[in-house]
């Protein structure tokens, strides 16, 4: 699984520096990234137009945040589209001889985990589960919950109904 990194301070305007894979955290890559949110497949010269930037600009900016690892582009699936048999949050109590990191890592490894956050308060972790059978959901729990010696205790919370799913990052309004 590919960590995304944090993007690094930028100090001045100055060129960017393909050693250090530093980036500017300015307005325009963020107008980049905002459009590339709404459509992962816009083409560089509508990027650039919209922008008032160069087609290049706006194609090694987005090249440079993906070699950072800042931006990856993929195709999402809608959940409530797919209609999956089985969607649930689990939350997880972390026993001692782990880290909520760790247990993290393990479980962001499985196809069915969607969603994964450190939370303070009850859990440890709340982890979005889905499946196209409650028995592959089952599955699941045996394979990745019960007597694993890193999870103290968990909570599946199974979904009845959902009422909204805004799988995309919230957008600026205009």
């Amino acid at each position: 699984m590919t960590k995304l990194k944090p993007v690094a301070a930028y100090e001045d305007n100055a060129a960017l520096d393909s050693s250090s894979r530093s980036l500017p955290t300015d307005e325009l890559n963020k107008k980049i990234i905002a459009m590339l949110q709404q459509d992962g497949r816009i083409p560089y010269k509508d990027i650039a137009a919209e922008l008032n930037v160069s087609e290049g600009t706006a194609r090694n900016r987005v090249n440079r945040m993906k070699e950072a690892g800042v931006l990856k582009i993929v195709a999402l699936a809608d959940p409530v589209a797919i209609r999956y048999q089985s969607d649930a949050m689990i939350g997880i109590k972390v026993s001692s001889v782990s880290t909520p990191a760790q247990v993290a890592e393990r479980l962001s490894e499985c196809q069915e985990v969607i969603y994964i956050v450190w939370v303070s308060g009850r859990y440890d972790l709340l982890v979005e589960v889905v499946s196209d059978s409650k028995k592959q959901f089952r599955e699941f729990l045996q394979s990745h919950c019960y007597d694993n010696p890193d999870i103290g205790s968990f909570e599946v919370m199974t979904a009845i109904d959902m009422f909204k799913n805004q799988f995309f990052l919230k957008r600026q309004p205009g």
